[in-house]
């Protein structure tokens, strides 16, 4: 681990960085299932980070190694409704052969902090710790009381982290109102005049499904016209290609009416291809929030060349857009047709709050201070995080994990993605905006 530079008082700013490569260096993967075997260390890690300014972390074992860590900031007015700053320590897995470099070791190089988790979500992490301890080690307290969560799981849909949290320890979470956490608050430059900075105010719905065809089983060289695998691959066929309505939700209009702005152009959503074409790699995330969508994922059938299996089965990746479940839940089952079993393996809802408020003027103000181009502009994430988790304690969600990044990085391409960096001095400039943004919510 770093060491901390001595005989000097250290800024957030100048620890950051060494802070994200530490959390980088600690391999969290979640393959989704009972393993993780670096998150126990992370939450050590982290708890000792805030123990030594202070603070008294508890850490939250729901499994073996799967571990979370939690604190409360008292704030100059612990009256005034709490605001929780939550992340995740895990990450998705990554194979080094794919990678520029070693997706585990916190490298620097070209400006950038690589690993995996550099970005979803362990920038963030480290922004955070850099914030608390530098506002603690001079003894500025927060306006209100602030709670850090640090969790586990929310790659594998949050069952031994935020969900095991609220379901176990709600009081951990009392009196706060407002969260903010990953997926928002980073840049797009439209021009040298202006610069959005995307808040995530809403995310789909997840319903992460197994297919199920039962056939007869027979020999391979025989005629079956009740052969599983045929069944079950003419319906994920069909799911793969289907085109599904466009449903324009607040969040996306509101993203919409912003664009059009600032390109000065109307923005037909019925019409997107040439709007999207312009976002570059942003469009990825921005894309699939006027649909619906089901992506075939897995397949599986089977045991031996020469035998016809009695059972086929397939995975599907479902999303759906806030207020659209019952929807695409009947679009899917007519598009299955009736021999297909359909059963969740994962389900979460939707979430989506307005973009107004004292929190969204502080993210506004706190991102114009150090960038005076900025704008803050709602959007709809098209996967999901832990705000659903604390959504259900009545908690409103905002992704706002500030970074200024250069035009030509693919940032949307970074999440689960090869080669995921980021830069120094987004990190150094997240680090400033959260700083403005804790003084004036």
């Amino acid at each position: 681990m770093s060491e901390p530079n001595a005989g000097r008082t250290v800024s957030g700013e100048d620890e950051v960085v060494d802070l994200c490569r530490d959390l980088i260096r600690i391999d969290t993967s979640n393959y989704g299932d009972h393993s993780g075997p670096g998150e126990r260390a992370a939450a050590e890690y982290v708890a000792e980070k805030l123990a030594e300014v202070g603070l008294e972390p508890q850490i939250f074992e729901s499994h073996k190694g799967r571990a979370s860590t939690v604190a409360r900031i008292e704030g100059e007015d612990p009256s005034r409704p709490a605001l929780l700053i939550h992340g995740h320590t895990d990450v998705v897995p990554a194979n080094a052969e794919d990678w520029t470099h070693d997706p585990f070791a916190g490298e620097i190089a070209d400006g950038c902090v690589w690993g995996r988790g550099a970005v979803d979500m362990k920038d963030m992490d480290a922004m955070t710790l850099a914030v608390v301890r530098d506002r603690l080690r001079s003894g500025r307290k927060p306006p209100r009381d602030i709670v850090l969560a640090f969790l586990a799981d929310e790659e594998a849909g949050g069952t031994f982290g935020a969900r095991y949290l609220v379901d176990n320890h709600p009081g951990l979470f009392e009196g706060v109102t407002e969260a903010i956490s990953e997926v928002g608050g980073f840049s797009y430059t439209v021009d040298e005049n202006r610069r959005l900075y995307l808040i995530q105010t809403a995310e789909k719905g997840i319903h992460w499904m197994r297919l199920t065809v039962e056939g007869t089983a027979g020999h391979g060289s025989m005629i079956n016209k009740d052969n599983a695998i045929t069944e079950l691959c003419e319906a994920v066929a069909r799911v793969g290609r289907h085109k599904w309505p466009v449903r324009v939700t607040k969040s996306v209009r509101s993203f919409l009416d912003e664009l059009s702005d600032a390109f000065g152009v109307p923005v037909d959503p019925e019409d997107m291809e040439s709007t999207l074409a312009r976002l570059g790699g942003v469009a990825k995330m921005i894309g699939t929030t006027l649909y619906n969508t089901a992506t075939p994922t897995m397949l599986d059938a089977g045991y031996k060349a020469n035998v016809i299996p009695g059972q086929a089965t397939a995975h599907v990746d479902g999303r759906y857009l806030p207020g659209y479940e019952e929807e695409f839940l009947a679009d899917l089952d007519r598009i299955l047709g009736p021999r297909v079993k359909r059963e969740d393996i994962h389900s979460n809802k939707a979430v989506e709050t307005t973009f107004d408020g004292k929190l969204v003027e502080a993210m506004q103000s706190a991102l114009v201070a150090e960038d005076p181009i900025a704008r803050a502009v709602p959007y709809m994430l098209s996967g999901g995080t832990d705000a659903k988790s604390f959504d259900d304690l009545g908690i409103r969600g905002f992704g706002f994990a500030p970074l200024k990044l250069p035009p030509e990085l693919d940032f949307a391409g970074m999440f689960h993605g090869v080669d995921e960096r980021v830069p120094v001095d987004g990190l150094q400039f997240g680090v400033r905006v959260l700083d403005r943004f804790i003084d004036l919510c």
